[in-house]
């Protein structure tokens, strides 16, 4: 294969003079062919990686897959500690403050938590009578979830069913 790939970009010989000439039609082929190359040869390896690398390996003891998703990570810790920073967060949760900031924009957006200025810090406050998104978990509040997730020993209170 990587004789293909470098026969491929070796430019041509003009016939009539000494020089060799590239032309854009010849190259651009040359790039998407590359590329396909390329993209065939990554899909060979990674598909031998995720084959060898199984989640149901009683001997492994870490996996790439967490229950939570960063939302989840980042409205337990905002759960935990109200006036943290999205500096502070970050690192907790395993996320860049980037990530943090767009995932903190979304849960303010759908309601489960808001944003409150103190001089120059942000408090969080979170709706624990938000209810889960997905439809599994229909009818339920996140806040008996994160009352346990955060470790906060509140009672717990009732959902719409248990009313």
């Amino acid at each position: 294969m990587e004789l293909a790939i470098a026969a491929l970009s070796r430019p041509q010989a003009r016939p009539d003079r000494g020089t060799t000439r590239i032309s854009l039609c010849p190259v651009s082929r040359q790039y998407k062919t590359r590329e396909k190359f390329r993209v065939f040869y990554l899909a060979m390896t990674l598909s031998r990686v995720v084959d060898s690398v199984s989640m149901s390996d009683p001997g492994q003891s870490s996996g790439t897959w967490t229950l939570l998703t960063g939302h989840g990570h980042v409205l337990v810790e905002i759960a935990r500690n109200p006036e943290a920073r999205i500096r502070d967060i970050s690192p907790v949760v395993g996320l860049t403050e980037r990530s943090v900031q767009a995932i903190v924009a979304d849960l303010e957006a759908e309601g489960y938590l808001t944003r409150t200025r103190t001089g120059r810090r942000v408090v969080y406050t979170v709706n624990p009578d938000s209810l889960f998104r997905h439809h599994a978990q229909d009818g339920h509040r996140i806040g008996p979830f994160l009352d346990l997730l955060a470790g906060n020993r509140t009672e717990a209170t009732p959902g719409p069913e248990d009313d």
